[in-house]
């Protein structure tokens, strides 16, 4: 009966860690900090920075992953690679996102959601929410 119970404990923890890790196509990209910058030059470091911790966060990934996320990248495409067992997002990542974005940028995600809506056509919605200059 132990050996059953250490057995389920191994397989738990072993879902835990890697269902908290990007998939392997995401994960061993370099940083995409200079496509983030030279899509959005007028962009700081940090702007660019918290949004994607924002995102990041939503999507219940490590926050030092943030950087390998591209500006062309589909929220949906991020979405499947992370979750590929589930069609659809369900309503969790979304709404965490959603809810995200309306309390630190006052953006309405429903608002302009589409299904090729990308990660740079996000953060230039927020940079205009924001009332600052996104050049994309």
């Amino acid at each position: 009966m132990s050996i059953f119970v250490v057995l389920i404990l191994a397989a738990l923890a072993w879902a835990a860690f890697h269902g908290w890790q990007l998939p392997n196509a995401l994960r061993y990209r370099p940083s995409q900090g200079r496509a983030w910058r030279s899509s959005f030059p007028a962009a700081s470091r940090k702007d660019i920075r918290d949004f994607l911790s924002v995102f990041v966060s939503a999507f219940s990934c490590r926050d030092s992953e943030k950087l390998h996320f591209r500006p062309d990248d589909e929220v949906l495409g991020i979405y499947r690679a992370v979750k590929p067992t589930r069609r659809l997002p369900d309503a969790q990542e979304l709404d965490a996102l959603a809810t995200a974005l309306r309390e630190k940028y006052g953006l309405m995600l429903d608002e302009i959601w589409h299904e090729g809506l990308t990660l740079g056509g996000l953060f230039q919605r927020v940079q205009q929410a924001r009332g600052k200059q996104a050049a994309a």
